[in-house]
């Protein structure tokens, strides 16, 4: 009989995994050295145990992710509560560079997939499962495609491919982000700026060291500005489900932000407003890192043990072309900037993961070597944003083929 975790442990257990994770990459030289997030680090050991623990009694450990859901929305309104009208008309340029790189990206991780699927004599729709699909697209977007391409094409396991595929390039997004930003900031003596707060991925204090003062009151204003973006996102979701189009939740909450803070302290300026507050930037780590640690803790990796060869050749082939991508074109189009190797880590986590992976990679840079806060705003809006409505189009164009 397999083991459920109610939500309020498993949220709890959360915790207790970013803080093991931040043991880890304190006490592990390779895991500081080369930016890998706490709750990658302590989320994949956790994920290992469970596994362990299943090939020992055969009992799944299940965990109930409510809780984690809810922060993924509380963590990208607070992105949206950050962002400032001159920041994101000074990103325009660079958001366009990085979406039309986003969408050749795309094309050519079908590519790579279609390659596979000829090379191994599999039904040719296989491949959108074997790339945008489960990669850049990730869990949702295989488990919505798998069905359909199951019925079209008669094999059985198409389901089970895109989520395991899926949920490799996770692991690997999450791994990846922090040696390339490490590569091309050494590589290029890039250096991050000292007079900008952060928006997400704060240092740690150093025992001794006083920190930002962050009170119960600047707490409690930065959540209820963001739980407002939630109701207020929620509202324009539902608007949105029912003329047709298919968005996540978090999508309209991020919109719903920024306009909130482009707004509201200019039609009632006596309010404090909590965009840029180091409250704001807590909330947000907050929600970031137990959702991380969340996700990956969660993680059955032992349904990746029946990954036969043709997987683990197509990812392989897929990794070796995103990393080739973002230090050969992606990293040199958007400026060879300490921006652009921030956003190149976060590229990685999104390219072959999820939008939470690409900040979580992003936010272990920051926290290394300095803020980059253009970069938390321009890539949500890439890859959270129009990635979903593009990838939608190319998956029905492999899909037909």
């Amino acid at each position: 009989m397999d083991i459920v975790v109610p939500a309020f442990i498993a949220v709890t257990l959360g915790m207790i995994v970013f803080f093991l994770g931040a043991f880890l990459t304190r006490a592990v030289g390779f895991l500081k050295n080369y930016n890998i997030p706490e709750p990658v680090s302590g989320g994949i050991t956790v994920a290992l145990i469970t596994w362990g623990f299943f090939a020992l009694t055969g009992r799944q450990i299940i965990f109930d992710l409510a809780v984690r859901d809810y922060l993924l929305v509380l963590f990208f309104s607070t992105i949206g509560l950050n962002a400032r009208i001159a920041d994101l008309f000074k990103g325009g340029k660079l958001l366009v560079i990085l979406l039309c790189l986003t969408l050749g990206f795309m094309v050519l991780q079908n590519l790579v997939g279609l390659a596979g699927v000829l090379l191994f004599d599999l039904p040719t729709p296989l491949a959108v499962l074997l790339g945008s699909a489960s990669l850049i697209g990730g869990h949702g977007t295989a488990i919505a495609w798998g069905p359909q391409i199951e019925a079209a094409t008669g094999f059985a396991a198409a389901d089970e491919v895109g989520i395991a595929v899926a949920t490799l390039g996770l692991v690997i997004a999450a791994l990846i982000g922090g040696p390339i930003a490490k590569q091309l900031i050494d590589k290029n003596g890039l250096e991050g700026p000292h007079d900008v707060d952060p928006v997400v991925g704060l240092e740690f204090e150093e025992e001794g060291e006083p920190a930002d003062v962050v009170n119960h009151i600047s707490l409690m204003r930065a959540t209820l500005a963001a739980h407002i973006a939630i109701f207020l996102g929620f509202i324009a979701h539902q608007i949105i489900l029912e003329m047709g189009l298919q968005l996540p939740l978090f999508v309209p909450c991020l919109l719903v932000g920024i306009i909130m803070s482009n707004t509201v302290p200019y039609v009632v300026p006596w309010i404090t407003w909590p965009t840029g507050s180091r409250a704001l930037a807590v909330l947000s780590d907050y929600s970031l890192s137990i959702f991380l640690a969340m996700s990956l803790m969660s993680m059955q990796l032992w349904s990746l043990a029946d990954l036969g060869g043709t997987l683990l050749v197509v990812l392989g082939l897929q990794v070796i072309m995103t990393v080739t991508f973002i230090l050969l074109i992606v990293f040199r189009a958007i400026g060879r900037t300490y921006t652009a190797a921030v956003l190149s880590s976060g590229f990685a986590g999104f390219a072959l993961g999820a939008t939470p992976t690409a900040i979580a990679n992003m936010s272990a840079v920051t926290k290394r070597y300095g803020a980059a806060p253009l970069a938390f705003i321009v890539l949500p809006l890439v890859s959270a944003f129009f990635v979903d409505l593009a990838n939608a189009f190319i998956i029905r164009y492999f899909v037909g083929l």
